[in-house]
This record gives structure tokens, sequence and C-alpha cells, in this order.
């Protein structure tokens, strides 16, 4: 991959990247979104979505201070493979919602999500000084459930019965984290100031 091709990235894992949303991968952001296997398992409407309602979420969510959006990046190839950002930030009471949608279905069930989820707890809570992060997770979404346990969140409640899915009602759980229940993996070392030179 040449340096011009080469995606912008902000920080890393060892298994992924993160970095700003791209105008470049609206095409790509569409196909995730219309992928009705992805979509069952985000809060979002199982519905066709159009390029024109696409680029109109991206031009929002490119300049909302309210939301801070990532394209996750794997790590080896460069590639694009899913999304993760904060919503409904509350700077009065240092609290945020977190999401994250692995796009590319053969990058889900490789570690890629739960450190993606890793890292952008580390942004939210080192560089941003959060304090508290919630997400809302189905109670069919297991992979999903998985995932958020291992990085530390913990289940605070559930709506019960409240999703329609696959021929039943089932559960959507709420999940939360606290700044003081997270070990920064990347983030405090890389902004960790200089060490005095007198």
């Amino acid at each position: 991959m040449s340096e011009a091709s080469a995606p912008i990235i902000n920080f890393a894992g060892e298994l992924v990247a993160l970095g700003p949303l791209c105008r470049d991968h609206l095409a790509l952001y569409l196909r995730w979104i219309n992928d009705f296997g992805t979509t069952r398992m985000l809060g979002v409407p199982s519905g066709p979505m159009t390029l024109e309602q696409e680029t109109a979420w991206y031009e929002r969510a490119a300049v909302d201070e309210g939301r801070h959006s990532f394209t996750i990046y794997e790590r080896t190839t460069g590639r694009a493979i899913g999304n993760c950002g904060l919503h409904e930030v509350d700077l009065a009471n240092r609290r945020a919602l977190v999401g994250i949608m692995i796009g590319e279905p053969d990058a889900r069930g490789r570690g890629y999500g739960t450190e993606a989820m890793r890292l952008l707890l580390d942004y939210v809570f080192t560089v941003l000084g959060m304090h508290s992060v919630m997400l809302s997770v189905h109670e069919y979404n297991e992979a999903g459930r998985r995932c958020y346990a291992k990085v530390g969140f913990r289940e605070i409640g559930r709506r019960r019965q409240s999703r329609w899915f696959s021929g039943r009602f089932w559960d959507e759980i709420s999940m939360d984290i606290l700044a003081s229940e997270f070990e920064s993996p990347v983030l405090s070392r890389m902004l960790a100031p200089e060490p005095s030179r007198s």
C-alpha cells in the first residue's frame, strides 16, 4: 500500500487501528448498513438505506462535535472493516454512549471487535476524560455481549421483551463501565508527557 493510499490512523492496537470517518468509504459504509445480517444486531431499523441517506449521515457525523466516530481498520491489510464511536456525550456529567459495528463478515469472531472497543474506551477515558460509558445490546447478540464483558462492561439492567426478532420478543440489555474499572492499553503511554531534561 502506497503512502498516499494508506488510511489516516489516529492510534492502533495489535489487531486493529482506528482512524477518522472517510468520505472515500461511503460506498463501503452503505454496503455494511444494508446488510440485514449485520444490522439485525444493531438498534437501527432493518430497512434499505440509500446513498443519499448514508451521505446525509456522514455529513452530520463528520461535523457533529457531540459524536466521535472512527473507522476500524485491520492492521495487517489496512482495509476498513467497521465503525465505532461515541454519541450523546454529556460533558457536565462526563458520560457517553458507545457503539460498534464490524461490517465485514469475515472480520467477525477474530477479536477485532473486542480490541476496537477497548481502543474506543481508551480514547473516551484517556483523551476525553469521561467517567461513565454505557451501551445497549440485544439479548440474542451473544457475540456482542461476550465482547463487551471481555472489555469490562457490566450488565446494569434490562428493558424486558422490548425487541421483536425471529418470531419472539427479546430483552434489551444495558451495560456500563467506569473509568476506574478500565486500564489504558495504548493512549496513556502514547500521550504521556516527556520527562524533564533539567
